[in-house]
């Protein structure tokens, strides 16, 4: 059970990392995909950073 729970941990950093990526990306010029496919990437990797995040510790919590 320890180790799905740091999976599930490691996968919620990688989310968000991905997600703030994509934020950042914003501010660059001449990035191609349109700033409102990565407004909706970035909204889209920390939504689901945050609920692998909950369902983590839920599950360490057993």
């Amino acid at each position: 059970m320890k180790a799905v729970t740091s999976v599930l941990f490691l996968l919620s950093i990688l989310l968000f990392v991905g997600a703030i990526w994509n934020s950042l990306a914003l501010k660059r010029p001449g990035f191609y995909p349109p700033k409102q496919v990565l407004k909706k990437r970035a909204a889209a990797l920390a939504g689901v950073g945050v609920i692998i995040l909950l369902v983590s510790v839920i599950l360490s919590s057993f």
